[in-house]
């Protein structure tokens, strides 16, 4: 069942979608397989704002067009982060335990916050990054990729997603936080299971949580050249419970980063000339990371905005209290901005991936250092590397927020 007919007495005072609207979810067994369906479809019904349902059954804006995102983004005056003024917060509708918390709620962190205070958290955190970048970004994450390669190298096969793209982000921003490897391995599935939603999600962020807790704790004591002592001895003179929010958002940053990686690999190794061109010097990774971005973004919706006051948007009333996420994957394919999706990307850098405005992901370049030395270190270890499957039968997997490929087998030389 893909949709939920509001007409009837239980539905929410001010619920913006009228009674007699069928909603579709964004979540469930049709989200799961068929995403760019169902934004296409909604895209048709709706134009480029459409009504939906989250888990729970709580309704949403889905902002499907490039340029409504853009005008969402760019303005945190009439649409803040602030989750303190969603309206079924503020009502009581959203449980303790819905897996939309751990995506929409208020934290003490940059994220969930705007004008002076964003700017306030969001100056340490990237000079914290900035910091850690300098002390050795490339050399943490040339180190954990051949880490990885170790495990697997005299079998001849892997699958590139889980014995490499889901680990390697996250050991390297791990080890910038501050973390042990062990540690930041544990975190691989805590992080994943937040991003899957569910019933398991507030129980895993509460593991994030409790981990980043013990760390800043141990760095009061004793400082280290890592983020989470950045953090603490920074000027803004962030307290405990923002020290724990940021580092928590960094690291969720990262899970996000393991999936740009494994489309950047699935696009590298389901292309001939794509993988002759990097292994050859002729092609720059940067090109096929871009058309990553663009056509298969890791988060393909992001979570959210609140409409501060009623506006227009795409068409639509939005009322003050409404949550709005962002669809950063049907806006990057808006056929008012890209009319002809085969039309190469390379060189525009106009996508949506890494959102816009004041809250753009302050840690890209982190990123984008990440993915070229696990690309380089794995072409270059790995002669004769080549996928195991025909493409056609990789698969993804969605949920609400992000949509994962499922495995990525390959073979190599020994």
């Amino acid at each position: 069942m893909n949709a939920q007919p509001l007409n009837d007495p239980d539905t929410p005072r001010g619920c913006p979608f009228g009674h007699d609207t069928e909603l579709t979810r964004l979540y469930g067994p049709e989200a799961a397989t068929d995403p760019r369906g169902i934004y296409e479809r909604l895209r048709k019904e709706h134009g480029s704002v459409a009504p939906v349902l989250l888990e729970g059954d709580i309704p949403a804006w889905l902002v499907l067009g490039y340029r409504d995102s853009r005008r969402v983004l760019d303005n945190p005056l009439q649409f803040p982060r602030d989750a303190r003024i969603w309206r079924d917060w503020r009502e009581g509708r959203i449980a303790d335990n819905s897996p939309l918390v751990p995506m929409l709620a208020w934290r003490p962190d940059c994220v969930s916050q705007d004008g002076e205070a964003h700017r306030r958290l969001r100056g340490a955190v990237s000079d914290g990054l900035q910091s850690a970048a300098d002390r050795g970004v490339r050399r943490h994450a040339t180190h954990f990729a051949n880490k990885q390669i170790d495990a697997f190298a005299d079998s001849g096969r892997a699958d590139l997603v889980a014995d490499y793209a889901d680990y390697l982000p996250m050991l390297v921003i791990a080890r910038i936080l501050g973390l042990a490897e062990a540690e930041g391995r544990r975190l691989v599935e805590s992080c994943a299971q937040v991003m899957k939603g569910g019933e398991d999600a507030v129980t895993h962020d509460g593991v994030i949580r409790e981990i980043f807790g013990e760390l800043a704790e141990r760095r009061r004591s004793e400082p280290g050249s890592d983020l989470a002592t950045g953090l603490l001895e920074h000027h803004a003179a962030l307290d405990h419970d923002e020290v724990v929010a940021h580092l928590r958002a960094v690291l969720i940053a990262a899970h996000v980063t393991t999936n740009l990686l494994a489309r950047v690999l699935e696009l590298v190794l389901t292309d001939a000339s794509r993988l002759s061109g990097l292994i050859s010097g002729q092609l720059n990774i940067s090109a096929v990371v871009e058309e990553a971005m663009w056509n298969s973004p890791p988060l393909a919706v992001l979570p959210g905005r609140f409409a501060a006051s009623d506006v227009e948007l795409g068409g639509h009333r939005i009322e003050e209290g409404d949550l709005l996420v962002l669809g950063l994957a049907p806006g990057n394919l808006d056929p008012e901005v890209r009319p002809d999706p085969d039309v190469s990307v390379q060189g525009n850098q106009a996508h949506l991936a890494f959102g816009a405005g004041p809250h753009e992901c302050p840690g890209q370049n982190i990123g984008m250092s990440i993915i070229e030395i696990a690309v380089d270190v794995l072409l270059h270890r790995l002669p004769g590397l080549h996928l195991a499957v025909p493409p056609e039968e990789l698969t993804s997997t969605a949920s609400t927020w992000m949509s994962l490929l499922d495995s990525l087998p390959v073979e190599f030389e020994v």
